[in-house]
């Protein structure tokens, strides 16, 4: 099947970006570099392209009660403009989707998918909608996106693209209508929430392919935000243990066995995969995902064997050279009976085994606006 195209790759093209297939689109890998653009990040403001994510609407009378049932977290009498992290999962409590529930108004919520699952996604949400006064539409076609992050995300954005956001704290979400930019188009009524996928603080903003084609040509003229690729947006996320669907969630890997039981609400009465997520929590999941800190330089790669006594117990999900804290790190699932911290362990790499320490999947401190 074809890759699709999101509304700024004429923009990334021009800048000589390393692109390349990622979720069904063709994406941005690299501008400069990785560790350039990485560091930026980390320490001033960089720009992504996020315009391959999707986004479905869900309103009417059982929007709610329709949302509490397919998500595991609990959106219960929710504050308006509040989200919600959490995921889809099948009644065995594998993994469909992780996902962010935004509370836009009474029975009105804005839900944002990963770009792989989109097509799998929107069906599991329209066969579960049975019997339930829901409206689902899918508009991932209209929205553009763009996630500015780093320290000084809030000052670039209201600088520079003239949106206030200082009254934003993490997690919220507000509507803004902000002065029209320069092609921009007639539309200018955008989605703008404190959220990202880097640790960092930062916003995404969800508007019309123009107005999200001019305000990145503002960015990026700007001076004061660097344009950054896929490849350290899945370092930075990494490095502060964020998951990435495929890798650390799976239909096999289940939020209890990820670490991410506090998105987990069991005291609901009922959501897909209930019963089996908490049986799970109960008895244990039998493979947990952890971090693991290699003692030598070597890099693990995502599928690499985890062993313990020269037997293996798992395989890596994700690992790099951690870039801010000067370490080979990786997040691996491997044994539950292996997973306490301080447990020794060894990765094979290649024909090499390299000898490793279980530890927290956090390598490096996040930071964001509370």
């Amino acid at each position: 099947m074809e890759e699709k195209k999101t509304c700024l790759y004429d923009k990334h093209v021009a800048l000589g970006a390393l692109m390349s297939p990622f979720g069904g689109f063709i994406m941005p890998i690299q501008y400069s570099s990785i560790i350039d653009e990485h560091n930026a990040v980390r320490q001033h403001c960089g720009v992504f392209d996020v315009s391959h994510m999707g986004e479905v609407r869900v309103t009417g009378p059982d929007a709610e009660r329709y949302v509490n049932h397919i998500f595991t977290n609990d959106i219960t009498d929710a504050p308006q403009y509040k989200i919600y992290y959490g995921m889809m999962c099948y009644p065995d409590g594998g993994t469909v989707d992780d996902l962010l529930v935004y509370k836009m108004g009474e029975n009105d919520f804005f839900i944002v998918i990963n770009a792989a699952n989109i097509d799998k996604d929107v069906a599991w949400m329209l066969q579960n909608a049975d019997g339930l006064d829901v409206k689902i539409d899918h508009q991932s076609d209209y929205y553009g996106q763009l996630a500015v992050q780093g320290p000084e995300a809030e000052s670039v954005v209201e600088e520079v693209l003239g949106l206030e956001c200082s009254e934003l704290v993490f997690y919220t979400v507000k509507v803004a209508h902000p002065q029209p930019l320069p092609n921009g188009g007639e539309d200018t009524s955008i989605i703008i929430s404190r959220t990202g996928y880097t640790g960092e603080d930062g916003f995404e903003i969800y508007g019309s392919h123009d107005y999200i084609r001019a305000a990145w040509d503002k960015l990026i003229a700007s001076g004061k935000c660097k344009p950054c690729g896929l490849g350290c947006r899945d370092t930075l996320r990494f490095e502060v243990g964020l998951p990435l669907y495929g890798d650390e969630l799976s239909a096999e890997i289940t939020p209890i066995m990820a670490g991410l039981g506090i998105f987990v609400k069991l005291d609901k009465p009922e959501f897909i995969g209930r019963d089996a997520l908490a049986k799970q929590k109960a008895e244990g999941a039998p493979k947990k995902l952890v971090g693991i800190e290699l003692k030598d330089k070597a890099i693990p790669r995502h599928g690499y064997a985890v062993l313990a006594d020269g037997q293996p117990i798992g395989e890596v999900t994700t690992g790099y050279h951690c870039l801010s804290v000067d370490k080979s790190v990786c997040m691996a699932l491997i044994d539950a009976q292996y997973a306490k911290l301080g447990t020794e362990v060894e990765v094979q790499i290649r024909k090499k085994t390299f000898p490793g320490i279980v530890v927290k999947k956090k390598f490096y401190e996040k930071h964001h606006k509370k």
